[in-house]
């Protein structure tokens, strides 16, 4: 009975113990978090918040970085559609292994490094499928932090925001390099070129493969091949971030034009690619990483590594979004159609950069638009001021981010010349 009892008292005297832990002294429960701010918005989807909360019925919203029809509407491909078919109804609804679908993984490479590539048949490429681009960067990202633990990457400026985040969160430092002109509107080529020429030998720099983002501006072909020799001098790696192959020019193997310089000039090069854009397979977060290594035992090797990376990021990538991708390219009527659909897309956004050039003389601005339809992709970057977005939200419902990218996306015939008188207004005492 005695002991029964001091076994009693015992566990009441544990229970009783207040929590202590590495935060100096006591704490109770519901204080664990007290330290957390709220997290800053995310520049690009605060827009989307804001103008979903406009009651405007002429409001405009021309910062998504989604494809849009001439209605405005987004668009599901044909060829996803039937694909989507053809799927229905399957019975396999198993893991994929860690590095994703081989299959879906084998036609990704062919896409970049060309149908007849010398380094996919000797598999000379480590590849996994990850999750969509910004999966792939980060994945690379956090292979760069654990072997090459002493180096950085060179970011260009400006640059999709979300790659600032991705390297930083793998604790890698960053350093930029010029890239656009704010007085030209394009490249500031050789201010690129020093900086290139000035980083330390055997550097890691972020290149955009097309359609860069924001800017939309992009090296000519003997600008990539001068790069390209540049990088070689300097034993630099270059890693591409390629987003929109064929929905900026609508041809695929145009747009890999840079990849393919480097590939003929000898670099060992890292790929992120991603379906979100050409495929309009946004919430599906496909996409593929691949490294090019100098034997097929060495590929082994990186692949092992970018697996074993990925296992307790995310354990394996989903099923349906590369199922979907696979159906489309092995089936070569399916692809036929997606390579039209693509330039469809890509011609669209053309079609409105030419539409918003010529409204904008003929309202008589006394800007030059020229750099409007000298980019290209996506995103074309105005030149606005951040204050001259503020007028073009409070004023006229438009929004945009504040650093003046408008997506061409947004843009259709039937908002096009309100955009034009808009942006003509707050710009002509320029």
């Amino acid at each position: 009975m005695a002991m029964a009892m001091m076994i009693r008292n015992a566990a009441s005297k544990r229970t009783m113990t207040p929590i202590s832990g590495d935060f100096g002294g006591l704490r109770s429960m519901s204080s664990w978090w007290k330290s957390v701010e709220p997290a800053p918005k995310d520049p690009i989807l605060g827009v989307t918040e804001a103008f979903l909360a406009d009651p405007s019925p002429e409001k405009v919203n021309v910062g998504v970085g989604a494809y849009r029809d001439d209605n405005g509407k987004p668009v599901v491909l044909d060829c996803v559609r039937e694909a989507e078919q053809r799927l229905a109804g399957s019975t396999f609804m198993e893991y994929l292994p860690m590095g994703g679908s081989a299959k879906m993984v084998d036609l990704t490479l062919k896409l970049a490094y060309g149908d007849n590539s010398e380094f996919i048949k000797d598999k000379r490429i480590a590849a996994v499928q990850t999750l969509s681009g910004t999966g792939a960067c980060r994945l690379f990202a956090d292979f760069q932090k654990r072997f090459c633990p002493g180096s950085q990457i060179y970011i260009p400026v400006p640059t999709w925001s979300n790659h600032h985040n991705i390297w930083r969160d793998a604790q890698v430092p960053q350093k930029t390099y010029h890239y656009y002109h704010p007085e030209t509107k394009g490249l500031d080529f050789s201010a690129l070129m020093d900086d290139v020429k000035n980083a330390p030998e055997g550097s890691f720099f972020l290149l955009h493969a097309c359609a860069h983002n924001p800017t939309g501006v992009d090296p000519t072909e003997e600008q990539w091949r001068e790069i390209s020799q540049l990088f070689k001098a300097k034993s630099h790696f270059a890693f591409f971030d390629m987003a929109y192959q064929g929905f900026a020019s609508g041809d695929p193997a145009r747009d890999a034009k840079s990849i393919r310089i480097f590939l003929e000039d000898g670099h060992h090069i890292g790929i992120s690619q991603s379906y979100a854009k050409n495929m309009g397979l946004y919430g599906q977060r496909v996409g593929c990483l691949s490294v090019l290594c100098e034997d097929a035992k060495q590929a082994v090797a990186v692949k092992s590594q970018l697996q074993q990376l990925a296992r307790p990021m995310y354990s394996n990538p989903p099923l349906h979004g590369a199922q979907l991708v696979s159906t489309i390219l092995e089936d070569p009527e399916l692809k036929s159609l997606w390579l039209k659909e693509v330039k469809v897309m890509a011609d669209r956004i053309i079609g409105m950069r030419t539409t918003l050039r010529e409204s904008l003389e003929k309202l008589g601005s006394p800007l030059s638009w020229e750099h409007v339809t000298k980019q290209i992709g996506m995103f074309c970057y105005s030149g606005l001021t951040p204050e001259q977005v503020d007028r073009l939200t409070s004023e006229y419902h438009i929004y945009m981010t504040r650093n003046g990218r408008i997506s061409m996306a947004g843009v259709t015939t039937g908002n096009v010349g309100y955009l034009a008188n808009a942006i003509h207004e707050v710009t002509k005492s320029s």
